[in-house]
């Protein structure tokens, strides 16, 4: 494994309007992930490119379900995880929040990894009608809000 001294995900969450729902794109380094998951779950021999243990699927909508959540206007939504691929020595997971209604605020909470490195960030872009807001969520502050006055 290449050895990156930053430890931080990126996290892209962009309002589909026709949709009426929010598709997120998580990108994460694989190494910081399989030692996380085997923390997590207490699968000290996975390998993550080759899990026997669980498929990376169930592990990660088990973990996300806990690790990233996300409020509309101070209402939680139910993030639905779809899946994943593999880019270089990262993996991109897919997440979307359906139904989504008109809102002004989105509060975010990613604490994924930070258990492992207190060093980690987790930056967080939001797009609403081609206006883009970011967050750096990091152990001190692992959820914050962004507000959005757009007609």
């Amino acid at each position: 494994t290449l050895f990156h001294p930053l430890h931080v995900s990126v996290t892209e969450i962009e309002m589909n309007d026709t949709e009426k729902r929010l598709q997120i794109m998580m990108r994460v380094f694989m190494d910081d992930l399989e030692v996380t998951l085997r923390k997590e779950f207490r699968y000290p021999e996975l390998d993550i490119l080759d899990p026997k243990e669980a498929t990376l699927n169930q592990m990660m909508g088990a973990y996300l379900s806990s690790h990233f959540k996300i409020s509309l206007d101070n209402k939680p939504q139910t993030t639905k995880y779809l899946g994943h691929e593999q880019e270089g020595d990262a993996f991109i997971f897919f997440i979307e929040v359906a139904n989504v209604k008109r809102w002004k605020t989105i509060h975010v909470q990613n604490d994924i990894i930070m258990e492992v490195y207190n060093d980690q960030s987790n930056l967080v872009h939001v797009t609403v009608k081609e206006t883009v807001r970011s967050l750096r969520l990091t152990r001190n502050i692992p959820a914050d809000k962004l507000t959005f006055d757009i007609k």
